[in-house]
């Protein structure tokens, strides 16, 4: 019982979370067989089964399993908190930071701010992790996160979070229809969406008109393209379209489009650690300098 290897627990910790070996493997950077080697070999050293297959296919844990692992999760977080204190007695220590954002944000304006930022900070490695999805930074899935409302997942205090700018809207067609921008049918977002403000506006928008595009999307990036394409007029964040080729802001009338919050979300017991406050830093600057642009 004592023997217990760690690498066996991080092996419970992906299962648990991504509930498939292959899932499992793609987390940690190996196989599925190495994931299903490890977990029976814990599974003989404390003599029970942690895991179960459903109907669906998915891999959960027992009872047992479900004690195992809160208590990996206990010793990830110490863990961590081990490595944060050593990178923080280093003034210099740098290495991988993990960012997830929305992919029209990485696509269109972080990335090309990447430059700057690698060549000031040489030892620095950044993973940029489009996705919509709002990762969870107390299980370690991201250690950086933007979001585009106030954070609901800071409990305990496990996640810090700022707001570093907001995030202004506006209509936009492509160059050539600017002088017929009000006939245009509104690309809306589609019906999933309709929990965000602005996918709200634009869908009130299209009702109030009468006028609804034959395309519907479910990202800020396929609007900015069906606007530059012809395909009607839309909402967009201002920060992103106002640099996109083809793109023409239109006056909005008398409508209000909405404001959003742009929130930096990083684990707690990571936010002194040199890396973090370099790319912190950095994010201010980028959103401090599209603001001054707009």
């Amino acid at each position: 019982m004592h023997d217990i290897d760690w690498n066996d627990l991080r092996c419970v910790l992906a299962l648990a979370r991504g509930h498939s070996f292959a899932a499992a493997g793609r987390a940690l950077g190996t196989d599925a067989t190495t994931v299903g080697r490890r977990l029976r070999i814990l599974e003989q050293r404390l003599g029970t089964e942690l895991f179960l297959r459903d109907a669906d296919g998915m891999m959960l844990p027992t009872p047992i399993g479900e004690i195992t692992v809160a208590r990996a999760e206990a010793i990830e977080t110490e863990v961590a908190a081990l490595s944060g204190a050593l990178d923080a007695a280093d003034p210099m220590a740098l290495g991988k930071v993990r960012l997830t954002a929305a992919p029209s944000l990485i696509n269109r304006l972080l990335i090309p701010a990447m430059p700057r930022l690698l060549a000031e900070h040489s030892g620095l490695q950044v993973e940029l992790i489009g996705d919509a999805r709002n990762f969870n930074l107390t299980r370690r899935e991201a250690d950086m996160a933007l979001r585009l409302a106030r954070p609901a997942d800071m409990a305990n205090g496990r996640v810090v979070a700022r707001r570093i700018a907001t995030l202004d809207y506006a209509v936009y067609v492509a160059i050539a229809q600017a002088k017929q921008a009000e006939g245009l049918p509104w690309i809306v977002y589609e019906d999933a969406m309709l929990h965000l403000p602005h996918a709200r506006w634009i869908s009130a928008q299209a009702e109030k008109s009468g006028r609804f595009s034959s395309l519907v999307v479910n990202d800020a990036e396929s609007l900015l393209q069906a606007a530059a394409a012809g395909l009607g007029r839309s909402l967009l964040p201002k920060i992103l379209a106002e640099k996109a080729d083809g793109l023409c802001r239109v006056d909005s009338g008398d409508r209000n489009p909405p404001v959003r919050e742009i929130w930096l979300l990083v684990h707690a017991e990571l936010r002194h650690l040199v890396r973090i406050r370099a790319v912190s830093d950095w994010l201010d600057a980028v959103f401090r300098r599209q603001h001054l642009e707009q």
